[in-house]
């Protein structure tokens, strides 16, 4: 009986340092998958490149997305698609304290995100596949060099595409990458990352004979 009556008391203790390692209201982190991001290059003197990212925002029950704007990275044209509809999403820039209450445990404050309100909860062991579109301008990843067209940014997803401007053809890249034609004549490079960490990748071009 001694035994027996002890037993509550151990049990209380075990849920107390269960509570005390998970505070109650702390979000869930945020988790995506099956990302892939297209870059295409739009006028060498513009400084500007058009991203369409694909990702798929797994974190069971969540009802927002949050994808970050790069800092030195000016962004416009911001728009966001539902994959399975393809209807536009109600979405809005936040900063990063809005994005770490909402799941982004590294955000810093200074940090902008679009938050993207998603079209229904993430099912468990399921997921809301989404496409995000930006423009950024960002001269120190898109530049002239004398006569060439420079691409160099560190990329984190691990599926990418660099789309080259109308008119260019490649000259170097750092990464190994599969060279595709579009309908139009312009040329993507396709690359994966299969490394531990970001890509620094650094793509030239040079325009036709």
């Amino acid at each position: 009986m001694a035994h027996c009556a002890r037993l509550p008391a151990v049990l209380t203790l075990a849920t107390l340092l269960i509570l005390a390692a998970a505070p109650p209201g702390e979000p869930a982190e945020q988790t995506e998958a099956d990302e892939y991001t297209r870059y295409e290059l739009l006028d060498p003197d513009s400084g500007r490149f058009h991203i369409l990212y694909d990702v798929s925002a797994t974190m069971p029950g969540a009802t927002a997305y949050y994808n970050p704007i790069r800092k030195g990275s000016e962004a416009s044209d911001e728009a966001v698609f539902d994959r399975v509809s393809g209807k536009p999403l109600r979405f809005e820039i936040v900063d990063g304290s809005a994005a770490r209450a909402g799941g982004v445990k590294q955000a810093e404050s200074d940090s902008r995100f679009i938050k993207v309100t998603l079209p229904r909860p993430v099912p468990k062991d399921g997921a809301v596949r989404l496409l995000i579109e930006k423009t950024y301008r960002d001269p120190k990843s898109y530049f002239r060099e004398r006569d060439r067209v420079v691409f160099s940014r560190s990329l984190s997803v691990k599926r990418n595409a660099v789309l080259l401007p109308a008119g260019y053809e490649l000259i170097a890249c750092n990464v190994p990458a599969q060279i595709l034609g579009e309908p139009d004549g312009r040329i993507l490079v396709s690359f994966v990352n299969v490394g531990p960490g970001a890509a620094d990748v650094v793509i030239k071009a040079r325009t036709l004979p």
